[in-house]
């Protein structure tokens, strides 16, 4: 196992070393200030962000449902006072009129009238609590999420990072391919003049090489696109974000085969997410039961009227309803209860149970499928150390067939289509090598990711 990282190792590090960027002198952006710029400017946190602020604004909010109620009112009023007895429901558009009269009257007169009512509901057999514990967990829902939004950008951002790398030792690939290309062609005109070759070679060298050319521009392309993704989400010129070569051994050396990394499924803002949300379906049952439960309440008033009608019922001047002449005050306990509540608290409790059975399922889900990926990240990164061991043996005979080869065609020994085929055969062994450290690294991400030890790497990164 020692030897097996060693080699990794060392295969890591050669690739970093030797695959440098074509611009050495840009400086390279390391990986913990792309992160920071990401967490501090990404749109879907920031959106995430504000909904956790939302949330505790409707906490705080909830905690003065055990205000009491104040209202006051004052108004003038001038009309008749002309009534007959009978009830009448008022249906909140009747004026109340309370004195009955013999014969009817049509004669104006003027009151006014001042109130204060006072309504505190004072306990309600634990529904205050049960709306707390609803909006605080509806909180530790949006940091839940926020939480693993974090996480995904993270990891997001990290493996585009090594994509990014990848790509940049492909165009250094495809740079001294270009080189040998060149190289091929300066020798096949050489060999052309001197009448040792067909010219015809020269035709199939300047193919190859415009093919090398096309193959770069591809590739530049597509460092291009992934350098725009990053931008997007973390506010940096796309020019400025250009991985560092050390980033590849940095994580290699994270996962020494001697020192494992522990697990820590439990945490994993994914299933934190889910969890939480759970919860919140559960505190939301228990509200539902607290909703309908009797109310006690405190209530008062105070209220005091003038008329410009007599106790002697005397329409007097109009003037005389201004001011008060009388006053009342009305102070009591009352408890509520809507019997027919019940059947409502039922449909309402076995809605709020079929969701708290579809976010268990979706917990189980995710729980399943996390350690499936495991599973997954672990078989490959097995085959990835396991290329990794082979892959030098070909870069090796690759590079032996190509020197012979072109050894040859410069003597006249061998024909273009030979030399040809032994450089395609280095070009592919230069790319497989660096496609399988890239599978290696992006293997030991998905490791971090499933297992919940993002934040560790970063740690060990900085």
């Amino acid at each position: 196992m020692f030897i097996r990282y060693c080699c990794v190792s060392a295969l890591a590090l050669l690739l970093s070393l030797c695959c440098l960027p074509a611009k050495a002198q840009v400086k390279s952006l390391p990986l913990k200030d792309l992160l920071s710029a990401v967490r501090n400017y990404s749109p879907s946190l920031q959106t995430d962000s504000v909904a956790i602020a939302i949330r505790e604004a409707q906490e705080m909010a909830t905690k003065s449902n055990r205000l009491p109620s104040l209202r006051l009112n004052y108004q003038v009023d001038a009309g008749t006072n002309n009534n007959l007895p009978g009830g009448y429901f008022a249906n909140g558009i009747v004026p109340a009129n309370s004195r009955v009269r013999v014969e009817g009257n049509t004669s104006t007169g003027l009151g006014d009238l001042g109130v204060a009512g006072f309504d505190w509901e004072v306990y309600n057999f634990g529904k205050f609590d049960a709306e707390k514990k609803a909006a605080h967990a509806d909180v530790e829902v949006e940091r839940a999420r926020f939480a693993r939004s974090k996480y995904e950008v993270q990891a997001y951002a990290i493996n585009s990072y090594l994509q990014l790398l990848r790509l940049q030792n492909l165009l250094h690939i495809q740079s001294l391919n270009i080189d040998r290309n060149k190289e091929i062609r300066q020798s096949i005109q050489s060999l052309a003049r001197s009448g040792i070759i067909a010219g015809v070679d020269t035709s199939i060298a300047e193919a190859e090489l415009s093919k090398s050319r096309l193959n770069y521009l591809e590739l530049t392309s597509q460092f291009r696109q992934v350098q725009l993704s990053l931008s997007a989400i973390s506010g940096l010129k796309p020019d400025a974000i250009l991985p560092d070569t050390s980033f590849a051994v940095q994580l290699t050396q994270y996962y020494k085969d001697d020192q494992p990394q522990d697990m820590d499924t439990m945490s994993h803002p994914a299933i934190n997410f889910y969890r939480s949300a759970y919860n919140n379906s559960l505190v939301r049952e228990e509200l539902i039961r607290k909703s309908y439960n009797p109310k006690v309440s405190v209530q008062a008033a105070l209220w005091a009227r003038g008329s410009s009608i007599s106790a002697a019922d005397e329409f007097r001047e109009l003037s005389k309803g201004l001011g008060f002449e009388r006053g009342n005050y009305l102070v009591g306990v009352g408890v509520t209860y809507n019997i027919f509540d019940a059947k409502r608290k039922r449909l309402q409790l076995n809605t709020q149970k079929a969701n708290t059975s579809y976010v268990a399922k979706e917990l189980e889900e995710q729980t399943s499928l996390l350690n499936l990926s495991i599973e997954q990240a672990n078989a490959a990164l097995q085959i990835a150390q396991e290329r990794l061991q082979e892959i030098p043996h070909q870069l090796e005979a690759a590079q032996a067939a190509y020197r012979q080869k072109l050894s040859l065609y410069k003597n006249g020994l061998t024909n273009i289509v030979d030399l040809n085929a032994a450089l395609s055969i280095l070009y592919r062994a230069e790319t497989d090598f660096t496609n399988a450290n890239y599978s290696y690294c992006k293997a030991l991400l998905q490791k971090a990711v499933n297992e919940n030890q993002v934040d560790a790497l970063l740690n060990a990164l900085k």
